[in-house]
């Protein structure tokens, strides 16, 4: 893998960027604003239990999920659309008929996710810190771990939305954007996983981001959370990562071998 072409990727979409408002306001006005939106609902949920006689605080819990929830959709995202924009553009064909390698491709991809997703998590902390009076030592020492799990996911969700595009055509891009909606049920970003139906419980054992939510409720209530169940949820998000880019390397193959690539439109569906 050679850094300058993950470089060139990068930096090409970064000129994208920068370039356009369109393009560079949403990075961080959509998470703002469901910052601000979930903190007044938190809030308001302390005022009803307050008056109820049983004061709770769901600040931490519920602000928090959405800025980690958010976080992940941005990261996934950063990849899809660094992607989207060689789709749109046309330009996917012409990448690719450079030296460039399928590893520098994801590489760049993933080094603008990174990006993209720091600018979105500095605005939700500053507004969530600002306004609502959150803190991160609240979730104790293992919140970076908790970011680190979210993103490593998140890159993998990324990869195989990227992939399936990549496979069905660039009208398949409405098959990428419901994926952190169907995700999310099972994940348990707002409940407990424990009041899921038994079916669904083994589904979320096997995603990484219920490990993080669950750690989030912990620390939130004053309980440290769980090691061991980060340490899964660390584990799977790694080989969900490998897992993408493997799918991602075969889809691409595919699409050599068959001349896919080489018709890749709008029109593309099979």
């Amino acid at each position: 893998m050679r850094l300058a072409r993950v470089a060139a990727i990068v930096l090409r979409q970064y000129y994208l960027v920068r370039g356009s408002l369109s393009r560079l306001i949403p990075l961080f006005v959509w998470v703002a604003i469901d910052v601000v939106l979930w903190g007044f609902i938190s809030r308001y949920l302390n005022g009803v239990t307050a008056s109820g006689g049983a004061a709770r605080d769901f600040v931490p819990a519920l602000l928090g999920a959405v800025l980690l929830w958010d976080f992940l959709i941005r990261v996934m995202q950063g990849v899809t659309m660094a992607f989207f924009e060689d789709v749109w553009s046309r330009n996917f064909l012409n990448i690719f008929a450079t030296p460039l390698r399928i590893p520098e491709y994801l590489g760049g991809l993933v080094l603008s996710s990174v990006a993209t997703s720091a600018i979105g998590l500095l605005v939700m902390v500053l507004v969530a810190g600002g306004v609502f009076g959150l803190r991160a030592a609240t979730y104790g020492g293992l919140a970076p771990a908790y970011l680190g799990v979210l993103f490593l996911f998140g890159i993998a969700l990324g990869i195989v939305g990227a992939a399936v595009v990549l496979r069905l055509g660039p009208s398949a891009e409405w098959f990428v954007w419901p994926i952190p909606a169907l995700v999310s049920p099972f994940a348990g970003v707002f409940y407990p996983v424990s009041t899921l139906p038994a079916w669904m419980q083994a589904v979320s054992r096997a995603l990484p981001p219920s490990y993080v939510f669950e750690g989030v409720r912990a620390a939130a209530s004053g309980h440290p959370g769980s090691v061991s169940g980060l340490a899964i949820g660390a584990a799977l998000a790694a080989g969900y990562v490998l897992l993408a880019c493997w799918l991602f390397a075969r889809v691409f193959r595919h699409a050599v071998r068959t001349g896919l690539i080489a018709r890749y439109s709008a029109e593309s569906v099979s």
